[in-house]
Order: C-alpha cells, then structure tokens, then sequence
C-alpha cells in the first residue's frame, strides 16, 4: 500500500471553479489509487481584518475551516496582507506557494505518493523535485490549469470530471466526459467518461451524435465545431440513454464552469 499525501492550495483551486469541494471525496480518489493518506494538508488564506468586523463573514469562514478539519485537514493559515500599488489601489495578497512547497518536500521523505491540488504553473519544479525523489505525483485542479504543469505530473484528475468531487453541481442524472473521437462529415463521435476514483474506471464507448448536442444558445452546432470541441478538450455535459445497441449521450451541451 502506499503511504500518501495531498497538499491543497485552496485558494488557486476555489478561485479556478473548485469551490464546494468535498474533502472526503479527495481522500477517497488518492485511497482508490491503492494508497492510504498519511498527511493532508489544506492551505488557506484567513482574513483577520475583514474577519474582526464582519461576524457573518468570520462565521461562515470558521464553519468552512472546521469542515475541513472535521475530514482529517490539517490547515495552514496564510494572513491576508493588504498594500498599496502605485496607482494607489489596495491589493490583497495571501500567497501560501513557499509553504506548500516546502512542506511537500519535507514531508515527501516517507510518502509514496502526493496529489497536488492546484493550477498553478510555478509549481513545476515541485513536480520535477518529487519525482526525482521517486514519488508518484498527480493533479487535481479545475479552470485555467498551467498546460506545462498538467504535462509534467504523473496524472491529472479534471475536478470537473471526477464524480462527486463538487457539491451539489447539477443532476444525479448528467454525466461529462470528452471526445476522444470524432467523425467531422458524419457529426457523430465517442465520449470518454469517468465512471469512479480508479485509473481504470472510464469508458470509452459512449456515443454523441451532433443532433444531440446543443451550444450553450440552445442552436444546433455545426459539423467544424462539433469537431473542434475534441482538439481543445471541452467537457460534454449530457444524460446517458441505452438504446438497445449502444450507450448514448443525449441532452448534450458544452460544459462551461465560468457560467456557474
């Protein structure tokens, strides 16, 4: 079994469309790839200031935190610091990446396994000391990931596709998936779905024909686009139906988190 350990930059995963994640069903995704958690780390920013006048706002902050303790977290805290620009707008800066970094490798000396959940391209070398330290690294992230960190983990987890990641995201009915097939002239192709946690728990024979496919405008989409959505990886949202011969995804539409 191996011994493993995630480490969470929940701001870069809540500001990327991962907010309502579900802590438990993150240790039941790195548990299902034959690995028992041993560290869990979750980084956060707090904002004392804001958080001392507000009462609703420290209260809704400190329930969020103690759900994820509850799950076995252990949270770092990262004070949100406020300063001036030069043209005198106030930015706020909560930037955990040191910590998360350093902890991952210092802790890494008696993991197997890491899930790093994050976006974020400057953790590349993190990736690259990781592995070279023999540990299995993969990625769990959501919106705007970095192309070259997606490329240099192990494997990466779509939070979009992995089931039951997000709270209360849509119907028990609609799946997503991605083509990984398509007939541009004959506007049909197939979809990759993420059926459980497991690597090996997709299919790949889900059929989409075009007719049954709709943009985000409710039109018909044309055969190019319908091609194009498998060149950029779009996400499919859709309702399964068995047809007698085949699986087959109707209700279909492009999956668009920003909309949310």
């Amino acid at each position: 079994m191996l011994k493993a350990g995630i480490f969470l930059d929940m701001e870069n995963l809540n500001r990327c469309g991962g907010h309502g994640i579900q802590f438990r069903r993150i240790k039941a995704l790195v548990e299902a790839q034959k690995a028992i958690v041993v560290r869990a780390n979750a980084y956060m920013a707090v904002d004392r200031e804001r958080e001392n006048v507000d009462a609703d706002h420290r209260q809704k902050r400190e329930t969020y935190r103690n759900r994820a303790r509850r799950e076995g977290y252990h949270l770092i805290l990262k004070e949100v610091r406020r300063y001036r620009n030069a043209e005198g707008e106030t930015v706020i800066k909560a930037d955990s990446d040191l910590e998360l970094a350093i902890d991952s490798l210092l802790q890494s000396q008696n993991l197997d396994y890491v899930l790093l959940g994050t976006g974020d391209g400057d953790f590349v070398r993190l990736v690259r000391a990781l592995q070279n330290r023999g540990k299995r690294v993969d990625l769990l992230s959501f919106m705007h990931t970095s192309t070259a960190l997606r490329e240099e983990v192990d494997h990466h987890f779509s939070g979009y596709l992995v089931p039951g990641i997000l709270f209360g995201r849509g119907s028990d009915q609609r799946l997503r998936g991605y083509l990984h097939a398509v007939n541009e002239e004959k506007g049909f192709g197939f979809l990759t779905v993420q059926t459980g946690l497991g690597l090996d728990t997709i299919r790949e024979d889900v059929f989409l024909h075009i007719t049954d496919l709709r943009t985000v405008r409710g039109e018909v989409m044309s055969n190019a686009d319908f091609a194009y959505l498998r060149i950029k990886n779009a996400i499919i949202e859709f309702e399964l139906e068995d047809d007698g011969d085949r699986q087959k995804a109707i209700n279909a539409v492009e999956f668009r988190p920003e909309l949310l």
